[in-house]
């Protein structure tokens, strides 16, 4: 194979040096889009940045301070700019309430988001049982995803079989013992979604249960 790209090489140069060229410009625009998408501001930001206002940002979006500090110095740096840490933790704490709400916690654990473990103590126990209620939802509906994915497999494994039987490639015997089988593996499944739905439902009254009681204190 070596050999044989090797004199396609010598015999088509152009049409190889053309090849490597795109290849390499491809992978130069991949790594680019990579790199950029790791910034956390543009230079043109870093430019006219308002260091309050984007810890605020940070902070009512739950970033890790230490982690998102150190991008935008990372960011910024690359642009000539340096960036303002007293004031944007100044900013992150007038940010940070909005974020370590209970009702928040819960928007945060159903999206099956980390959290950074960043309230203060006087709201982390707040926010915490919102986050562990949206986490129990956000599990579960994976675990019912996964099940659904699971049947549908096997229910192309049913109709792989039949069309074995039906085009004679298979030994009718072994396929329809396949398909015996596979339906009751279904039928297993449907029962376990089944189960987990109805604790779906007995999750998401306890999340409007803790929506109203959080709504009706603020």
């Amino acid at each position: 194979m070596v050999t044989w790209r090797r004199e396609q090489a010598q015999a088509y140069p152009t049409v190889f040096a053309g090849a490597e060229m795109k290849l390499r410009i491809g992978m130069l625009m991949v790594l680019s889009a990579l790199l950029t998408s790791c910034q956390t501001m543009s230079k043109e930001e870093c430019a006219v940045a308002d260091w309050r206002v984007i810890g605020e940002q940070d902070g009512a979006a739950g970033y890790n301070p230490q982690d998102r500090f150190a991008r935008h110095v990372k960011a910024c740096t690359k642009a000539g700019v340096a960036a303002d840490q007293t004031l944007w933790y100044q900013g992150y704490q007038q940010g940070l309430p909005r974020y370590c709400t209970p009702l928040n916690g819960l928007t945060v654990g159903s999206q099956g988001k980390s959290y950074a473990n960043v309230c203060p103590i006087e709201l982390d126990a707040g926010f915490r049982e919102g986050y562990d209620l949206g986490r129990i939802h956000h599990q579960k509906k994976s675990e019912i995803s996964s099940l659904e994915s699971r049947i549908r497999a096997v229910e192309q494994e049913i109709r792989d079989d039949e069309e074995l039987i039906r085009t004679a490639k298979a030994d009718p015997r072994e396929a329809y013992s396949r398909i015996d089988a596979n339906r009751w593996k279904i039928r297993d499944m449907e029962r376990e979604t089944g189960r987990l739905q109805s604790e779906l439902r007995r999750i998401e009254a306890d999340m409007d249960n803790f929506r109203y009681s959080n709504a009706s204190r603020s």
